[in-house]
């Protein structure tokens, strides 16, 4: 008899992921937001590759798109190629400790970055600065303890007595 598939943990934190992501901050907080979205995408599509993939990444991406009024397909953009790329290399990436794993983190948000730079340049806004570095980096910062939590919600659910009726 199959396991019926658990996905309320990757539901939770994706839905949880879009409040942070639009949560107002205080002034000096606000430059360092990392992005959460990003990060919870790289997470699930690293873990659940099967479970998780590139329309996923697209519809979060649209709504991170709506929310932040930005243009139609910035965010998706970014985050189809980020997915696709840890879903290419997620059997390299997950074997390496978690210095090596995070370094990997850094290397998908900086093309996160780079990506929206990119984006933002073609269409001739204004660049955004240092603020979008920074939030890299703090995104980076923040990976072991989000991955952490996150671990242990996957392990949960994957990890769960089934009920028998």
């Amino acid at each position: 008899m199959a396991r019926p598939m658990r996905t309320w943990p990757a539901v939770l934190c994706f839905s949880l992921a879009v409040v942070l992501e639009v949560m107002p901050l205080p002034g000096p907080l606000e430059a360092m937001k990392p992005p959460i979205a990003a990060m919870v995408m790289i997470y699930w599509s690293l873990m659940w590759p099967e479970r998780v993939g590139l329309f996923i990444a697209l519809v979060l991406g649209l709504c991170m798109d709506i929310l932040h009024g930005q243009l139609l397909g910035q965010n998706a953009l970014a985050l189809l190629v980020i997915t696709y790329l840890t879903l290419r290399f997620h059997l390299q990436i997950r074997i390496y400790p978690l210095w090596q794993i995070t370094m990997a983190v850094f290397a998908l948000l900086l093309i996160y970055g780079l990506l929206q730079v990119l984006v933002e340049g073609i269409a001739g806004l204004a660049p955004t600065g240092y603020l979008r570095w920074t939030q890299i980096v703090s995104g980076t910062i923040l990976w072991p303890v989000l991955m952490g939590a996150m671990d242990r919600l996957r392990l949960r659910a994957d990890y769960r007595k089934p009920n028998i009726n």
